[in-house]
């Protein structure tokens, strides 16, 4: 697959990253669908510590247990305990779904980024395909995460000049 004419955002993400090996950061991305977000996010962190959770609709448990399994593949950690304090990102895709999975993890989130935050060097890159629902988790005053990101970013879909193009000409 190529990939093209993301280096605005790469560099934004890049920067972020720098930013949370000093101190933890929240992002919030949004993009309507098959925009290309996760894949950008995929090439941002290719090459750093990184681990995607992607937010399924089904049960919770089924959906811990796949994030504990993932956890250890790519991080080779133990979940339970204190994990040792080094950077990493995670990028939770299709965030907004939790409400469907379960809705308190929003102010779960919130009582954990609150009192861990000032020692962690996490890059938390919450990603989200339904505009509205990401707007109203991170900017409603009345939401828990509200005032919680650091930094947020929309994907828009490329120009008609960058988008492969094909013609047939002749028979």
């Amino acid at each position: 697959m190529k990939f093209y004419n993301r280096e605005q955002e790469l560099n934004l993400l890049d920067r972020i990253d720098e930013q949370s090996m000093r101190t933890a950061q929240m992002t919030f991305v949004i993009g309507r669908r098959r925009i290309g977000k996760t894949s950008l996010l995929v090439k941002a962190y290719d090459n750093k510590p990184f681990l995607y959770l992607f937010v399924a609709k089904k049960n919770e448990a089924l959906l811990c247990n796949e994030y504990v399994e993932e956890i250890r593949r790519k991080l080779a950690i133990e979940i339970f305990g204190e994990p040792k304090a080094r950077h990493f990102t995670l990028v939770i895709d299709e965030f907004q779904e939790f409400l469907s999975v379960n809705p308190s993890v929003y102010s779960e989130m919130q009582h954990i980024w609150d009192s861990k935050k000032a020692d962690s060097k996490l890059n938390l890159i919450l990603c989200g395909s339904v505009y509205t629902m990401m707007k109203r988790i991170f900017e409603h005053s009345k939401e828990p995460l509200f005032g919680r990101a650091t930094q947020r970013t929309y994907v828009k879909p490329f120009d008609i000049k960058y988008q492969d193009i094909k013609i047939n000409v002749g028979g």
